[in-house]
């Protein structure tokens, strides 16, 4: 039986937990507008694409503020990091549900709630480390990560069931009094540390921001990690955002586009669960990044041409399980390949990275979409390409020897 010389405490499950409520709250605020953008245009008189940049500002916040949310995540810790972030989803959140139907206000706030999100995206991979034995830092990334999709399928699958009853301005209320729950949890349970590390001294992260940089541009296959998020990420963020305009022309309805993008993000959920932690069992990385990037392909590529609504909800299954799957994995490699380098940072780069093909994706989509029928076959077909790209380059990625050091 293999025995540690360092001990992990039961607390660390709790400081997961409200970690995971505010990150879903934030996320759920995220794609609140996605599954109901025409009804949402038609309420605030403005275009589908003024109500994609709801979602838009998110990512163009993200590549502002994700730097200086690393820093203060480093140089402060996750209480003051992270509850920097959960105070302005609560604050910003409720503010939103308080502007009724001013579309100028609304905006205002969903900047302030995307001013949170790198603080506590960011902060992935630094709990897992702060608190987690190396051996179970992918299943500790993984659920965290699970709470970026959990947040994502309550607005995918609720938010059009409960416009028909509570309209837009009562669903914004009650995410609102949602999201200050979740904070007020964050600030009184978190802790910043354990007693004890929970690994060796070695396997502790040491890189401050800046000087994590230094050593983090050197690394060939963190680059190579860098251009599978970026596309990866990128179309993550570009299908969800425009998943009713994908199918409408299809002849799919709002709710039933809402149904596949939530179990889109079902079969992520699933995915985040199961792929991490057989990842951290066998002790690799790369090949299950690999087969969640062929997987996804193919499911993106049944979301792109099937017609029938069963075959395009299997896709979207396939599609969510295998590339959200990706995303855990793929943080806790990224820090391993650049030890000593903080978590934080090369958590924040990939993130970075994914929003801002994110940004791009959603423009290029609406930009190449059919003017006349409003089809979306052909930029998603550009998709299913470069997913093809991010799929090939896997292969050229090596083991984490961090991982593989058998003294775990």
């Amino acid at each position: 039986m293999e025995t540690t010389p360092f001990k992990v405490y039961k607390y660390r499950w709790v400081m997961l937990l409200v970690y995971m409520f505010i990150v879903a709250v934030n996320q759920m605020l995220w794609i609140t507008f996605a599954p109901i953008t025409s009804d949402s245009a038609q309420y605030y008189h403005v275009s589908d694409i003024q109500i994609g940049i709801l979602s838009m500002s998110f990512m163009i916040v993200f590549i502002v503020m994700s730097f200086p949310a690393s820093w203060l995540i480093d140089k402060y810790g996750i209480r003051v990091g992270v509850g920097t972030g959960a105070v302005l989803t609560g604050v910003f959140g409720l503010l939103r549900g308080l502007v009724k139907d001013d579309y100028s206000l609304l905006l205002m706030a969903q900047i302030g709630i995307a001013v949170g999100q790198p603080f506590l995206l960011n902060a992935i991979t630094k709990l897992a480390a702060r608190w987690f034995p190396i051996k179970e830092r992918a299943t500790a990334a993984g659920l965290g990560t699970l709470s970026m999709y959990l947040g994502i399928l309550i607005a995918m699958m609720l938010t059009p069931y409960l416009v028909l009853s509570e309209g837009i301005s009562g669903v914004l209320y009650i995410y609102g009094i949602v999201a200050v729950i979740a904070a007020v949890l964050f600030l009184v349970f978190a802790k910043e540390n354990p007693p004890t590390a929970p690994c060796r001294p070695d396997q502790e992260e040491r890189s401050l921001v800046l000087d994590g940089l230094k050593d983090i541009f050197t690394n060939k296959r963190f680059y190579l990690l860098l251009l599978i998020f970026f596309i990866g990420l990128g179309i993550f963020n570009s299908v969800t955002t425009w998943i009713e305009d994908i199918l409408k022309p299809r002849g799919f309805s709002a709710t039933q586009a809402g149904i596949a993008g939530g179990l889109m993000i079902v079969g992520g959920v699933v995915g985040a669960l199961i792929m991490p932690m057989l990842s951290d069992y066998y002790k690799k990385r790369v090949p299950f990044i690999i087969i969640a990037l062929a997987g996804s392909t193919l499911g993106l590529a049944g979301i792109t041409f099937f017609s029938n609504f069963t075959l395009v909800i299997l896709s979207s299954i396939l599609f969510g399980y295998f590339l959200l799957s990706a995303g855990p994995i793929g943080f806790q490699y990224g820090a391993e390949i650049t030890y000593p380098v903080s978590e934080g940072t090369s958590n924040g780069l990939i993130l970075l990275a994914g929003q801002i093909s994110g940004i791009a994706f959603i423009f290029g989509m609406d930009a190449l979409k059919s003017p006349a029928t409003g089809s979306m076959t052909t930029p998603l077909i550009y998709l299913i390409v470069l997913m093809v790209v991010a799929t090939i380059t896997s292969f050229s990625l090596k083991e984490s020897k961090l991982l593989t050091d058998d003294d775990v």
